[in-house]
């Protein structure tokens, strides 16, 4: 693990703030690991509410998607998509009216009688997906293959950058309790971890008064990079290693974000379908960063408006972090449920270096947090030996970044790894 400069400053200490909905949402049928919802619930024309379900799938691994506005259907389309380029979606131009389709909320009396597969069924009919950028459905994590006693609440929040699970702890800690107890419930976990950085000082505080009357703990961990990977965190929080091509449930271990509890707790509390997340907005060129309350559907160029104006003209738009985020081609994309954050670079922060020989350094063989040999699976790929490459460990790569980052050479080590990870066998 190495130490980057947070460039957190930006936006730690600002709360906050509810974007207002968009003219028109644009709602990708996936936003998750899985199967494209294809079986639509609307057609064009059709009115929907706030949180309506809008498209499902027939599979074991989705999520249904839900309209974040109320108000007409008046495309299925094409659009610009913040990880796989283009996707069929659904286009609703807002009424101005946001009639929602949830009830009020559930009782305590009703939320203690509610079973661990009713819970489940709600998270799953409220679209929640892993929010820390991996977006698998919340609901299959809920129901693991194995036995589970341990829960680890990732807090670390470890890319440069990023403050918004930060000031969701902050400000919602008591909702994210509760969501925690929903989730331990879920899987019959009886010890309890919420992992946070130490330069999260008053999330940490925060926890602390929160879960006084309960039997979970607090981890403070160093502030360092990728902290936040399921792996390194169990490794860090329980001084436990989850083996080469296991999972965390293998050692009875589930992992769960805190943007993903705060969903949870929404989804069962308050009737409330995945249609709005927290995404901070920041970078050098924007002149007033923040912490933004977002529908889901927005496009990316509402929150950079809503933040400006621009210092200077961005050279690159990253959705996520900078080290693991994904540049983006247009600023028409919209926000879904794993965009967490939108970074605006300057010319000097995107410029890219050249790429020179290998030195035999060593130094991504040191830093790598998997374990693995980054130079040696990268040399596998220059020479289309991709068996090799897989049995160097390419799918055990976590695709943190750090090898590119380490590297005095520049040598572009991520990008040959996710070749490997993606091309079959010759």
């Amino acid at each position: 693990m190495v130490r980057l400069e947070e460039r957190k400053s930006l936006t730690r200490h600002l709360p906050i703030e509810i974007l207002p909905p968009p003219r028109n949402a644009y709602i990708p049928l996936i936003q998750h690991i899985g199967k494209p919802c294809t079986n639509l619930v609307v057609a064009a024309r059709d009115s929907v509410t706030k949180g309506q379900k809008i498209a499902t799938a027939q599979a074991q691994i989705f999520s249904p998607v839900h309209a974040s506005v109320s108000g007409e259907v008046t495309a299925i389309q094409p659009w610009p998509h913040p990880v796989l380029n283009r996707c069929q979606t659904i286009v609703i131009a807002h009424d101005g009216k946001d009639e929602t389709a949830n009830k009020d909320t559930r009782s305590d009396q009703e939320i203690a009688r509610l079973t661990a597969d009713e819970i489940r069924h709600i998270v799953f009919e409220a679209g929640v997906v892993g929010m820390g950028g991996a977006s698998f459905p919340t609901h299959v994590k809920l129901n693991p293959p194995k036995p589970v006693d341990t829960l680890i609440i990732n807090g670390a929040e470890c890319e440069p950058y990023l403050t918004a699970d930060d000031r969701l702890m902050v400000e919602k800690t008591n909702e994210i309790v509760k969501g925690i107890t929903l989730i331990a419930k879920c899987l019959n976990a009886t010890t309890v971890y919420i992992a946070i950085e130490d330069n999260k000082p008053e999330a940490i505080a925060a926890f602390q008064h929160a879960i006084r009357n309960t039997q979970y703990s607090i981890r403070t961990l160093k502030s360092q990079y990728p902290q936040g990977g399921e792996k390194q965190l169990i490794k860090n929080v329980l001084h436990k290693e989850v083996p080469r091509g296991k999972l965390p449930f293998d050692v009875g271990i589930s992992v769960q974000n805190v943007a993903t509890v705060f969903a949870v707790y929404e989804a069962v509390y308050l009737y409330k379908s995945l249609f709005e997340r927290v995404v901070t907005v920041t970078g050098s060129c924007i002149a007033n960063p923040k912490n933004l309350l977002v529908r889901i559907g927005t496009p990316i160029q509402e929150l950079i408006n809503a933040c400006g104006p621009l210092d200077e003209e961005p050279a690159k738009i990253i959705i996520g972090g900078p080290m693991m985020g994904i540049a983006q081609y247009t600023d028409l994309v919209p926000v879904i449920k794993s965009t967490n954050g939108i970074i605006l670079m300057n010319a000097q922060e995107a410029e890219e270096l050249k790429e020179q020989p290998c030195i035999r350094c060593g130094a991504c063989v040191r830093e790598c947090p998997a374990g693995l040999m980054p130079c040696l699976i990268n040399l596998a790929c220059e020479k289309n030996l991709m068996v090799q490459a897989k049995e160097y460990g390419a799918l055990d790569c976590i695709e943190c970044g750090i090898c590119n980052y380490v590297c005095p050479a520049s040598r572009n080590l991520l990008q040959t790894i996710k070749r490997a990870k993606l091309e079959p066998p010759k």
